[in-house]
């Protein structure tokens, strides 16, 4: 099973290549991923520095107390399906909010036959420190659209929509290999 796994990842990998080798050569720039990348490196560096600076968290931690924030009480695996990270990283983050006192673990014994679970949800400091942090990044945000009259906010949003959309069929579709996070280059 494994190597057909495999097999069927590197035809999908030489199907794109071969795809890639029929289209005109673009620029970097011209690329979304890229744009985008360049885009949140640049309007996110202020919220990194409001986190850092100011509060005393990562971007990765702060992604973590909004989303408690916003959703409540939630399991380790629920939390870093939502804030969209993978569990090994959400799981070091937890640790680290846990000993600053933002976040705590409340352990609750599931019904017969389940496992105790861990739930985690925002303390006291970390919903104020979300209370605090939250209307700073609102602003950054808003200041950022600022670029864009309401109509072109409204028609950029649907183009968000549609493209997140698109991007989850897509992965939900594609066979690809497991990231190997450099250790190994493909050649």
């Amino acid at each position: 099973m494994k190597a057909t796994a495999r097999r069927t990842a590197k035809a999908t990998i030489e199907a794109a290549k071969d795809a890639s080798l029929a289209l005109p050569r673009r620029p970097l720039d011209d690329l979304l991923l890229y744009r985008l990348s360049r885009l949140l490196a640049v309007a996110g560096s202020m919220v990194i520095r409001l986190c850092e600076g100011r509060f005393g968290i990562t971007r990765r931690e702060w992604r973590l107390i909004a989303t408690l924030a916003s959703r409540g009480e939630l399991g380790s695996s629920q939390l870093a399906e939502h804030a969209q990270l993978d569990r090994a990283r959400t799981s070091k983050a937890v640790g680290s909010l846990v000993e600053k006192k933002l976040v705590s673990r409340v352990s609750r014994v599931a019904r017969a036959g389940d496992r105790r679970q861990v739930r985690l949800r925002l303390t006291d400091s970390g919903q104020a420190l979300y209370d605090a942090l939250f209307p700073l990044v609102t602003a950054i945000n808003g200041e950022l659209m600022g670029a864009l009259d309401a109509g072109e906010a409204e028609r950029f949003d649907a183009a968000l929509h549609r493209l997140q959309e698109r991007a989850e069929r897509m992965v939900a579709q594609a066979v690809l290999p497991k990231a190997d996070r450099g250790r190994h280059a493909v050649r």
